[in-house]
């Protein structure tokens, strides 16, 4: 009796060591591919204070793919992360300038940029961080 008691002990450490192991090794895996599959990039934006940082994270977050979008208030730079496989950089600049902001790529929609609150109204000459080509007109 006290020999069988050993083994079940036994067995049931074993299982246990093994129920670890699979469940630690998904995590540890699953990290960096995920990291491996995300490009990241920076661009202008404009805009002037936290309200307009709220919205022009949300917009590039709203694009399907974007993991993170972080604009600096006094850079006028966005830095976003996403997965190149499901977006690309033309639909994060879309997204943002639907909302309302000129990216260093596109220039904001009239009627979003209107529609925003005093604060948000930015002068559209301000400088961005990183210089690009002229800026087209954003499709509405």
């Amino acid at each position: 009796m006290k020999k069988s008691s050993v083994v079940v002990l036994f067995a049931s450490l074993a299982l246990l060591a093994c129920k670890q192991t699979v469940t630690e090794n998904p995590e540890v895996v699953s990290e960096p591919m995920e990291t491996a599959m995300n490009t990241e990039a920076s661009f202008g934006v404009r805009g002037n204070c936290e309200m307009c940082k709220k919205t022009i994270e949300t917009a590039a977050l709203s694009v399907e793919g974007v993991v993170s979008a972080d604009w600096s208030v006094e850079a006028k730079n966005i830095k976003v992360s996403f997965d190149a496989a499901r977006t690309n950089l033309e639909a994060i600049h879309q997204a943002i300038a639907a909302s309302g902001y000129d990216t260093d790529q596109l220039v904001g929609s009239e009627e979003a940029y209107k529609s925003n609150p005093g604060c948000c109204q930015y002068d559209r000459t301000m400088e961005m961080s990183v210089p690009g080509e002229a800026p087209v007109q954003a499709e509405e």
